[in-house]
C-alpha cells in the first residue's frame, strides 16, 4: 500500500489543472471562500478513484473514442477557465468572479483526464483485492491523500497574494497561471 500511496501523491501533487486552478483561487479568494472548490476536488477524485476500481477505467480503455471525447471536453473547459484568468486582470475581483463551487469542482473530475490516468494507473496497484475492496480502497486513498495536496496549494496560493501588491504584479501572476492551466491541455492530448 506504501507505494500506492506515494503514487498518487506524486500523481496528484504535480502541475496539472487541479493544482494550478486551486492556486489561483487560493491566491484571487482567499484559503476561506476556496474551501468549497477543494472539497469538491476532494470529492470528486476520491469518486473517480473509487470508479476506478470498480471497473470503469478499464471501460474508458477499451472505449478509445469515449477517452477521446472526455480530453476534448476537458481542454474545451481548460481553455474557458484560462480565458477567463486572463479576463481578470485586476488586483481587485470582481463582485461577478467566484470560485469554483462544490459542484463544479466535483463535476470537473468527471472530464480530468490527468486524475483518470492517475486513477486508472493506480488501479494497477490493488488488483489483487476484489472489485468493492479495490473500489473503497482506491475512493478512500485518493480523497485522503489529495485532501493533503489541495490544502497546500490553495494555502500557497493564499500566501502567495500577500507578495502580489500591485496591479502589474496580479496582471503576470493571472497570465502566468492562464498559460500554465493552458498548457496543461498539451498533457492532456499528448
Amino acid at each position: 500500500m506504501t507505494a500506492l500511496f506515494i503514487f498518487i501523491f506524486l500523481g496528484l501533487f504535480s502541475p496539472g489543472p487541479n493544482v494550478i486552478m486551486l492556486t489561483a483561487s487560493g491566491a484571487n479568494f482567499g484559503m476561506r471562500k476556496t474551501l468549497p472548490h477543494l472539497f469538491g476536488v476532494v470529492l470528486g477524485v476520491g469518486i473517480i478513484g473509487g470508479v476506478t476500481g470498480l471497473g470503469l477505467g478499464t471501460i474508458l480503455q477499451a472505449a478509445p473514442q469515449l477517452e477521446f471525447a472526455l480530453k476534448l471536453i476537458a481542454s474545451g473547459w481548460i481553455l474557458w477557465m484560462a480565458f477567463a484568468l486572463l479576463r481578470s486582470a485586476k488586483h481587485h475581483t470582481p463582485e461577478s468572479e467566484k470560485p469554483f463551487t462544490f459542484a463544479q469542482a466535483v463535476l470537473f473530475q468527471w472530464v480530468n483526464p490527468k486524475v483518470w490516468a492517475v486513477a486508472i494507473a493506480g488501479a494497477a496497484y490493488v488488483t489483487h483485492l476484489a472489485p468493492n475492496s479495490q473500489a473503497i480502497t482506491l475512493g478512500l486513498a485518493f480523497s485522503g491523500i489529495n485532501l493533503g495536496v489541495c490544502l497546500f496549494w490553495t494555502y500557497s496560493g493564499d500566501l502567495l497574494s500577500r507578495l502580489l501588491k500591485t496591479d502589474e504584479a496580479w496582471f503576470v501572476f493571472r497570465i502566468v497561471m492562464a498559460v500554465l492551466l493552458a498548457a496543461t491541455i498539451l498533457l492532456i492530448l499528448g
